[in-house]
């Protein structure tokens, strides 16, 4: 089972599941499938199940489609039911005791965001205070993100999968006995839950942000073209569509680029790497490989600058290889190292 590990204290993990809602209806896209929209490449969707991958179990509430990771799949009752009724569908499938709630238009969440939610949840909980009757630490139901404007963004947070449970209960037999057709948590909206839950607010404006329209697209696009997103955002569009699961040293890459441009000759620099990935590959190893081909084929390229350099530089007292002696005859023929122009006289 994968745990996540709290920063600064190896070992102590933090077991979760996460639960992703990627069923709604998408109206202010004029109905487009949000969740296959692409920014930087890759489906808002994937880019969401990338940053929970250390989950235990990841349930995605929503049709079956294509993922770039294994998923388990649910369904709320009836279909767009809303965002309660997907929730509670979801955790149906989970067995951990803190569970990640996303929502699937998220481009900025990365598994650093994913961790602080939980790191927050884990380091308030039982601060010092005594277990309840059934043997549960006391402390916050949760912590969520909150947005720009400074609003609650409930779909990206870390809850307490019993608190979760307990108040949808609550609000589903609420709604049972308030209506003669017994309407569960079908339409209730994210604000009943969450106005039931002890929850830590954190201001996050970047990784909150969402996509509900085509200019928060366009603005999601824009910004992982910046320069200093750009690289990274492009690497792991490549490894989620080769299907690698990889992270290795981009700056020694970049470096043996640099190398065998400069010292070999331009078109030198793809290739190279391209070489250096594939000897990596033959020896099915990781980022260790690959820092070592790295290296050797960086050296390669110096050397072979230098074999360049020595050329055009002669050290003093050496013949110039390859230059005939000055003779009686007189001066010397043009060649590699020689000074071309015509003798004076």
């Amino acid at each position: 089972m994968n745990a996540y590990e709290a920063p600064g204290d190896p070992g102590a993990g933090l077991p979760y599941d996460a639960v992703v809602l990627a069923g709604g209806a998408a109206r202010r896209l004029g109905g487009a499938d949000k969740p296959g929209v692409r920014v930087g490449g890759r489906a808002l969707l994937d880019r969401v199940l990338t940053a929970c991958a250390g989950a235990a179990t990841t349930v995605v509430v929503a049709e079956r489609r294509a993922t770039a990771r294994p998923v388990l799949w649910a369904r709320e009752d009836p279909p767009g039911g809303g965002p309660l009724a997907a929730l509670d569908a979801g955790l149906r499938h989970t067995t951990a005791e803190y569970v990640v709630v996303l929502s699937a238009d998220l481009p900025f969440l990365d598994d650093g965001t994913v961790r602080r939610l939980l790191e927050t949840l884990r380091a308030n909980t039982g601060a010092g205070n005594p277990a309840d009757t059934e043997g549960e630490l006391s402390g916050p139901d949760g912590a969520l993100l909150v947005d720009s404007g400074g609003k609650d963004q409930p779909l990206v947070a870390a809850y307490r999968v019993r608190a979760l449970r307990r108040e949808l209960g609550s609000l589903a037999a609420a709604s049972n006995s308030g209506s003669a057709a017994g309407g569960g948590l079908t339409g209730l909206p994210l604000r009943r839950l969450t106005a039931a839950l002890d929850l830590i607010r954190i201001s996050d404006p970047v990784a909150s942000f969402d996509c509900d329209t085509w200019d928060d697209i366009a603005v999601a696009r824009a910004r992982i073209r910046e320069h200093g997103h750009v690289l990274d955002e492009w690497i792991t569009a490549v490894k989620d569509e080769l299907g690698i699961d990889l992270d290795v040293d981009i700056g020694i890459l970049l470096d043996l680029a640099r190398d065998a441009a400069h010292g070999v000759a331009r078109p030198a620099a793809p290739l190279t790497t391209f070489l250096v990935g594939y000897a990596a590959g033959r020896a099915q190893g990781g980022p260790e490989a690959v820092a070592e081909a790295s290296r050797k084929a960086a050296a390669l390229a110096l050397r072979w600058a230098d074999e360049d350099a020595a050329d055009a530089k002669p050290d003093a007292g050496q013949p110039d290889v390859g230059q005939p002696d000055a003779g009686p005859a007189g001066g010397s023929a043009p060649g590699a190292g020689s000074d071309a122009r015509p003798d004076a006289g």
